[in-house]
């Protein structure tokens, strides 16, 4: 049996990851992170997780490491969108604060492992999806470092969500985890992203939208309310077809537009690989982002970045966010789109 810290956010996936655990006989504690300022929900998620912890009978730590979280997640979430860029924090969250800084964590505290309720599997030192397809998460956490997996236990690899809710429906203490809101992608936003960068700068900056030729054709309210592909809320004189947002200028405060095939490339590259595999030269499926399904690709690395060429045309590429390389259902790496 292993000594293995759960982290608990107080939600249904966490809470029946430190139940199974213990359940199976594994020496375990329980820990919580203070990421952000929302005090109203630590409150409630603490109270959450202090619950399970008395009746399983475990400790359970409230961890603050929230001028980490600033540096490595939320500042820099702010500071791409300000260039221009799509963000992807919970991979930097993922990276640095929940399999780094709790990883610290673990070993600080003598712990074996470190576990969460993530939707996921590690098979032989590889990120593997998760048996439920529906909801792995392998994509978010193709970003941890290799060194880290050994590590890590994640007990919902092999469950559907389904189970996970109607085993917690079976259990006095976690039935009400089993009909629980889920939580939001990300921690830090209530509302919309927009809301977040409405306390560091001013968005509402109207500018020229070009199509591109770089001709204006309309305008918009401001570079920041766009991401790529978005089709609403600029204006294009005379429009009679649906336009995309196929490129954002934050220098000159303008948003490109065309139609649907302007979205579509066949290459594109990546940078800050973090490779689970040695490989210069390869071929495999690549996700653009959570949703997307695997494409077949060639990709060719190179000078710390890697040249990806797509079998097929993909659509609605955004540079901050994720490319993620898989053979068969194995992450082999990833890198950020520029």
């Amino acid at each position: 049996m292993s000594k293995i810290l759960v982290a608990m956010s107080g939600g249904v996936d966490s809470t029946v990851t430190a139940y199974k655990l213990k359940e199976a006989g594994h020496e375990i504690e329980g820990v919580y992170m203070r990421l952000h300022t929302d005090e109203k929900s630590h409150k409630e998620n603490i109270k959450k997780v202090k619950r399970v912890a008395e009746f399983l009978g475990i400790k359970y730590h409230v961890l603050d490491i929230k001028e980490r979280f600033d540096e490595f997640v939320y500042m820099p979430f702010i500071e791409q969108y300000k260039q221009g860029l799509t963000p992807n924090p919970c991979a930097l969250c993922n990276r640095n604060i929940k399999f780094g800084a709790l990883i610290e964590f673990t070993k600080e505290l003598g712990m074996d492992k470190l576990a969460t309720g993530h939707y996921v599997q590690v098979v032989d030192g590889f990120i593997k999806e998760a048996v439920d397809k529906t909801k792995d998460q392998s994509y978010f956490l193709a970003n941890i470092k290799k060194k880290n997996l050994n590590m890590v236990d994640f007990p919902l690899g092999k469950m559907y969500k389904s189970d996970v809710k109607e085993f917690a429906s079976k259990i006095d203490i976690l039935k009400d985890f089993a009909t629980q809101k889920e939580s939001s992608e990300i921690c830090f936003v209530d509302t919309t992203y927009i809301d977040v960068l409405k306390k560091y700068m001013d968005v509402d900056k109207p500018g020229n939208v070009v199509n591109t030729k770089g001709e204006v054709v309309g305008k918009h309210k401001g570079y920041m309310h766009y991401t790529i592909g978005k089709r609403k809320g600029f204006s294009v004189h005379g429009a009679l077809t649906p336009h995309y947002v196929s490129e954002i200028k934050p220098q000159t405060n303008e948003i490109v537009v065309g139609d649907k095939e302007n979205l579509c490339v066949k290459e594109f590259f990546v940078k800050d690989l973090n490779m689970f595999e040695n490989l210069n030269d390869f071929e495999c499926g690549v996700k653009i982002r959570y949703r997307s399904p695997k494409s077949k690709c060639s990709v060719h690395i190179e000078g710390g970045k890697a040249k990806v060429m797509m079998d097929y045309k993909v659509e609605g590429l955004a540079a901050g966010q994720m490319a993620v390389f898989y053979k068969d259902d194995i992450v082999i790496g990833c890198g950020f789109i520029i």
